[in-house]
């Protein structure tokens, strides 16, 4: 009796997420009464506010006082305003066609399809979603197709983590080895100077080892789950039923024409996206008028009334509410870093470390502390245009290329977003799964050791055979 009880009180239990975020901007805060404000001068070029190599400075130690404290959070909302309502817009979406009875269609379909050979559910999602990410960027299309992925995965008897794992480890991999991605692949190569995705051969060989091993990782956890449930990481028990509705429907059961017709106009409007993405560079703004249009058109096919459509929104977007507002909480966090004037200082005290260490290391520590400064910097473009500069300057003062510059850039900056709880979409994705933030490191620190390893090597072998250009 007294050992359970001992047992019990000595369990860890992982604080709620606003917890942690609430705590990192607290130790941000403190921060900026020791750590010396800094800045460098900047510069505008094509829109892009640049800094300017050489010119770090100290400035007076401006420590956030309480009341820009108490706005942190408030100002993250509004600085991520677009990206918090294009992940409402997506609960609302996914809410409509749900409650239309299309992803109980195309669940029911791909159920039938994969009923005796599961496993292959993973590459057949993970390949193309990959591909997506690396073409466009939008590493936040997780948040699109985890909501859907959820229950099939549950039927078909892989728990919450591999769904997950599906959809992040793919998108992540996407976007570390972006193909022509324009937020920070375009934003790292333009101010590096190079051409507009040069260097994509290169690239896409590195994208297909990652691709591959990163599916084998999941296939090998999904299989040990599928054949021994007890195997799974998973701490937290959530019902399946949470995620399945209508568990007792025959799959066979008869479909009417319009919703199968309303099935069909969802997936193709998925086109229009595409296209608005890759040709018109379509962002949240966009994207969120894309995801409300195309569940009301969906909803209204299928028979749904105006009325019962706006009930969908709303539930829809109380669903998400917590996964979306996480992104504006995290992003409190480079706040109150912007407003002591010490972000500057952490960037300058890193590149003098970068330039400490033997050249053929270079590469490596430049991934290495892209990795580290994705914690306070989450945005890929941001985050090119804060470091690319300094980055640019130490390379030219080695042999090394600026083309390896920006994929040590790419490579740092990408893989962190499924490890950081500063990332906004990759927190929401957990939310999503109702998968624990300890359980995920649990399951994922092996895949980014691989990762980042193979990421490693990849860097020093051109810098060894100097990829460029220049």
């Amino acid at each position: 009796m007294t050992k359970k009880k001992s047992s019990k009180q000595n369990r860890f239990v992982m604080p709620h997420i606003y917890v942690i975020l609430f705590t990192l901007i607290t130790i941000g805060v403190i921060a900026t009464y020791i750590v010396p404000a800094g800045s460098y001068e900047r510069e505008t070029v094509d829109g892009v506010d640049m800094i300017v190599q050489g010119t770090y400075s100290g400035v007076e130690q401006t420590p956030v006082g309480f009341m820009e404290y108490m706005t942190a959070v408030p100002r993250g909302v509004i600085a991520t305003i677009e990206i918090i309502f294009g992940i409402m817009a997506i609960g609302a979406l996914f809410k409509i066609v749900e409650d239309a009875g299309i992803i109980r269609l195309i669940i029911n379909y791909l159920s039938k399809s994969f009923s005796n050979k599961g496993l292959l559910i993973i590459p057949t999602v993970m390949v193309p979603l990959a591909i997506f990410v690396a073409v466009t960027g939008n590493i936040e299309s997780s948040l699109i197709f985890l909501p859907a992925l959820l229950p099939l995965f549950l039927r078909l008897g892989f728990d919450r983590i591999t769904a997950a794992a599906t959809t992040l480890v793919a998108t992540v991999t996407g976007f570390a080895v972006a193909l022509t991605a324009p937020a920070n692949l375009g934003t790292a190569q333009a101010i590096a100077e190079l051409p507009l995705y040069s260097g994509m051969g290169y690239r896409a060989i590195l994208l297909s080892v990652i691709l591959i091993l990163g599916i084998l990782f999941v296939l090998r956890y999904a299989n040990k789950v599928k054949n021994d449930p007890s195997k799974t990481l998973q701490t937290n028990d959530v019902p399946a039923s949470e995620f399945i509705t209508d568990t007792d429907d025959d799959p066979q059961e008869e479909i009417s024409t319009r919703t199968k017709i309303a099935t069909a106009a969802f997936i193709l409007s998925f086109g229009g996206m595409f296209y608005g993405v890759l040709v018109h560079g379509w962002y949240f703004t966009e994207l969120a008028g894309f995801y409300l249009f195309a569940g009301i058109i969906s909803g209204l096919i299928a028979g749904m009334g105006p009325s019962r459509i706006a009930e969908s929104i709303n539930d829809g977007i109380r669903n998400i509410l917590l996964g979306s507002l996480i992104v504006g909480v995290a992003r409190a966090i480079s706040i109150v870093l912007e407003d002591g004037q010490i972000l500057d200082t952490v960037v300058y005290g890193i590149s003098l470390l970068i330039t400490a260490i033997p050249e053929n290391l270079v590469p490596v520590m430049m991934m290495i502390t892209q990795g580290l400064l994705n914690f306070v910097i989450p945005s890929g473009s941001g985050q090119a245009a804060a470091t690319m500069p300094i980055m640019v300057g130490v390379v030219d003062i080695t042999e090394m290329t600026r083309q390896n510059a920006v994929l040590a850039f790419q490579l740092g900056d990408g893989f962190s977003n499924i490890f950081y709880p500063t990332s906004g979409y990759f927190m929401a994705a957990l939310v999503i799964a109702k998968v624990q933030y300890t359980d995920w490191l649990k399951f994922i620190w092996p895949f980014l050791l691989i990762a980042y390893g193979i990421g490693a090597v990849a860097l020093v072998i051109a810098h060894l055979m100097q990829w460029g250009p220049f």
